[in-house]
């Protein structure tokens, strides 16, 4: 059981086995939801996920045309998990809230179109210049 959490502990996810994926994304959206110029997921399965709080939820339009659903604390602000409309059953995660070092390495990297020109993502990894499906 890996448990991630907001700044201030209000709002939790408590995840049971390993994600189906990591990956980091360098969209603008991911930009400025993170305050940092990309974002590292961890997608489960939802029904591998526990939540624990009560979240404010902004939506927005994907470059897919579909809803990403960002749940985040209305105490603190982290934007904590998503549901993504293009991967129905799926939460994503920021790996970050789970404040563990040794945390799975991304497996992918999306939007590397938007990414600055400074950041380098691990060897081998594919990478995508816009979402995985579009390429």
């Amino acid at each position: 059981m890996k448990t991630a959490e907001c700044s201030c502990g209000n709002l939790r996810v408590r995840v049971e086995g390993d994600p189906a994926m990591v990956l980091t994304c360098s969209c603008t959206a991911c930009q400025r939801r993170t305050g940092s110029v990309f974002g590292v997921s961890a997608f489960f399965k939802e029904s591998q996920a526990e939540i624990e709080g009560t979240p404010k939820v902004y939506a927005r339009t994907g470059d897919s045309g579909g809803a990403i659903r960002v749940h985040f604390c209305p105490e603190c602000g982290t934007s904590l998990y998503w549901l993504p409309d293009l991967a129905p059953g799926m939460i994503g995660v920021a790996v970050g809230c789970f404040l563990d070092p040794g945390f799975a390495a991304p497996q992918l990297a999306a939007y590397t179109r938007s990414r600055h020109h400074w950041v380098r993502f691990p060897d081998g990894i594919p990478h995508f210049e816009t979402a995985r499906s579009n390429t």
